[in-house]
């Protein structure tokens, strides 16, 4: 068999997307950012929906995903992102409009963008990437920072009693009127990857179909602000993230069943 059997398109079992642009991602070992930036662009081209899709990044690690998928990118202030999406679906009601946000700016400065947006409905998909910590800055505790769990600015373990409790900012939006589809799903394995590809399509399909806000966190790792090697950040957050932030659909009010 030559090179040109093995690209033929019946032989072809994977290549990039091509909106993808071809440069090497920037993101530290492990990190789940590059997963899930694929899956997007996989998802925009299987649906033909790229010269469509307008995405919203705000500050952080999430900002960089305008380097790396070649469609439509407004970037806004911090935490405001899903205000920002909720404006442009309302002038362009028939484009895909996502954020693509980090824990420490949709569940703290974001706070009140967030709630406020999904309570209201307007069709937009939020994709948050949670690994309990402010990643970019130095790994300071964010929101979601479990009991515990050490940070830049919490060296001894989140103590409630003097930081508050977690922020389980996904449990709040799924009793808001205004989202239909809310899940919680991870990338850390091939099984975790398809399921949460799935979820994102359909957060997409709900977003074009004018069904109301869609919520897709994904449970990741930070294992440079977590201190630890991709393969045991893996087994930390399996251990500790899980089961204060179980995988799994929250909410679905669409009456289908095809992401979980």
């Amino acid at each position: 068999m030559t090179i040109e059997d093995i690209i033929k398109p019946e032989n072809l079992v994977y290549k990039k997307p091509e909106i993808m642009n071809d440069r090497p991602m920037h993101y530290c070992p492990g990190c789940s950012h590059g997963v899930v930036h694929k899956l997007i662009a996989e998802v925009l081209e299987e649906m033909d929906i790229v010269e469509d899709t307008i995405g919203i990044t705000p500050v952080g690690c999430a900002v960089f995903a305008y380097n790396y998928l070649d469609i439509d990118w407004e970037e806004a202030a911090h935490g405001r992102a899903p205000a920002m999406a909720v404006a442009i679906k309302r002038l362009r009601p028939n484009k895909l409009v996502f954020t693509y946000q980090g824990d420490g700016d949709l569940a703290a400065i974001g706070t009140a963008e967030t709630i406020h947006s999904c309570n209201r409905g307007d069709s937009i998909t939020i994709i948050f990437i949670n690994n309990g910590i402010y990643g970019m800055t130095g790994g300071q505790m964010a929101p979601t920072t479990l009991e515990g769990m050490k940070t830049a600015t919490c060296p001894y373990g989140r103590d409630p009693k003097l930081n508050g409790y977690p922020l389980k900012i996904t449990n709040l939006l799924k009793e808001l009127d205004g989202t239909c589809y809310v899940t919680r799903q991870s990338v850390h394995t091939a099984a975790a990857v398809r399921k949460a590809k799935k979820a994102i399509r359909k957060a997409f399909e709900n977003n074009l179909n004018h069904k109301g806000v869609s919520v897709v966190e994904i449970v990741s790792t930070c294992n440079s602000g977590w201190k630890l090697t991709p393969e045991k950040a893996n087994k930390w957050m399996e251990e500790n993230m899980f089961p204060a932030y179980p995988l799994g659909d929250l909410k679905d009010t669409t009456g289908d069943d095809s992401a979980k």
